[in-house]
């Protein structure tokens, strides 16, 4: 007999003990693994600030005539990180289970830092395509931030605190952007449109040399870790034992209808969530006319939103599950038609504000982004209902074909904002982004699948 634990098939002696009749009790609430937690939440706190810098710095270099480029070739610009992020989603995986997560964060990290101070340099000596090539190199190795993270998480996180823990270290992804662009604008009027690619630059590398010597890939070779705390560890997820993995069922995987939904899902999501992330500060800036300073807040309100928000659908929804209100099916997809509906009806009200009404604009655009939050325990979560045992080749594959949607989006905007200063074309760009939302969610609603699919148990190997 044998457990499955994502991945892995591990035997039934290596069931992990419930925690309370383990001889071991969470160590406190500073053990290594919460240091490892810490250290993976400031990890994604500062991949996205590096991800989403530039759309805040472009309005800079731009407004203050350093740099002529037009509203096509900005989005060219902002569009090229996603060029690089997609090639590495589906390979990623395979590293970071052959070599470990660590190393492959520390390149993450490392290189996007590096780069990062050498931006402004670039971008006067080479223009736009130096810019490009810069970017594409950071989007290339963020392409492993994601896999890398899960594959730590699924390492050092015992069962019962995967809940909060894993909510911690996802949630730095959202404050990320909402630091990055609430200090952008004052670093901007401080000292000017360099300083914000050379406090990230700083930043990471510092992120670097903390987790090089304090993080881990797993307790097994940690040098800091107890071995109480690391007994702790491996009896709660069974890491004990023989290990057999799954051979993927691709075939299957590839005529499920429920997987091609959840796939549309993914994909119809990333265009709204790409178009917003690297159009709003420009929005602000040219439609609301709001101060470089003061842009930098405004975009950031958000985000901090959706942070927020996270928190709450999560309690939500687990209330509602341990409380049987409802089923999961229905729970996700309830959960993902605000997170996608919602967002659709709001973009379709801000077009209607009339000029002058600000406050109203950013309120809307608030909420836009902040009803996203429910896609977190929607169609993200879908992939480990429809298939543990392989979550995370199913997110890999989805997420490339999400990301290749999320660098077209900033292109057609481009492509439809001739004129940045003209609300009508603005209104365009965002009731595409409200068809793509509905239409996308809409499928979901009707061929996605929360059922533990057939496939999810192929033939077993040892391995």
């Amino acid at each position: 007999m044998a457990t499955r634990l994502g991945d892995i098939w591990m035997p039934e002696v290596a069931r992990p003990m419930p925690l309370a009749t383990s001889p071991w009790r969470p160590m406190g609430c500073c053990g290594i693994r919460h240091i490892q937690v810490f250290l993976l939440f400031t990890g994604l706190v500062t991949a996205f600030t590096m991800r989403i810098n530039m759309s805040m710095a472009i309005v800079a270099m731009t407004s203050e005539s350093t740099f002529d480029w037009s509203m096509q070739t900005q989005s060219v610009i902002l569009s090229s990180f996603l060029w690089g992020y997609i090639i590495l989603q589906i390979p990623s995986g395979m590293l970071a289970a052959r070599y470990g997560g660590k190393i492959l964060l520390i390149m993450c990290i490392g290189i996007n830092s590096v780069v990062s101070l050498l931006i402004p340099y670039i971008a006067h000596k080479a223009g736009w395509k130096g810019l490009c090539f810069c970017r594409f190199l950071q989007g290339l190795f963020q392409g492993g931030t994601y896999p890398a993270t899960h594959y730590l998480v699924s390492k050092w996180i015992p069962i019962e605190e995967k809940g909060r823990c894993v909510s911690f270290v996802y949630a730095g992804a959202f404050l990320g952007m909402g630091l990055q662009l609430l200090a952008s604008g004052f670093i901007i009027d401080m000292w000017e449109w360099p300083a914000i690619f050379y406090s990230n630059g700083i930043v990471g590398i510092i992120w670097l040399l903390c987790y090089t010597f304090v993080g881990s890939d797993s307790p097994q070779k940690s040098k800091m870790i107890s071995p109480e705390e690391r007994l702790l560890i491996q009896t709660s997820l069974g890491q004990v034992g023989e290990q057999m993995t799954l051979k993927t069922p691709w075939k299957a995987i590839l005529t499920s209808v429920p997987f091609y939904a959840l796939l549309i899902m993914h994909s119809g999501h990333n265009w709204g969530f790409w178009t917003l992330m690297t159009e709003i500060p420009s929005y602000m800036g040219q439609i609301l006319n709001i101060h470089i300073k003061t842009n930098g807040v405004v975009s950031s309100i958000p985000y901090f939103t959706t942070y927020a928000l996270s928190f709450v659908f999560g309690f939500a929804t687990d209330y509602a599950l341990r409380h049987k209100w409802c089923s999961t099916a229905t729970c996700r997809k309830v959960s993902n038609s605000i997170g996608e509906f919602g967002p659709a009806i709001m973009l379709i009200v801000l077009c209607q504000v009339p000029p002058g009404h600000t406050t109203a604009c950013i309120v809307l655009l608030a909420l836009v982004v902040g009803l996203n939050a429910g896609n977190l325990t929607g169609f993200l979560i879908t992939h480990i209902d429809m298939a543990p045992n392989f979550a995370g080749r199913l997110m890999g594959l989805t997420n490339f074909a999400a990301t290749g949607v999320g660098l077209i989006a900033p292109l057609v905007a481009g492509a439809i904002l001739k004129d940045e200063k003209d609300p009508k074309q603005w209104h365009i760009v965002f009731y595409l982004a409200s068809a793509i939302y509905i239409a996308s969610n809409l499928i979901f609603i009707i061929f996605g699948s929360n059922k533990i699919q057939a496939w999810n148990n192929p033939a077993k190997d040892i391995s």
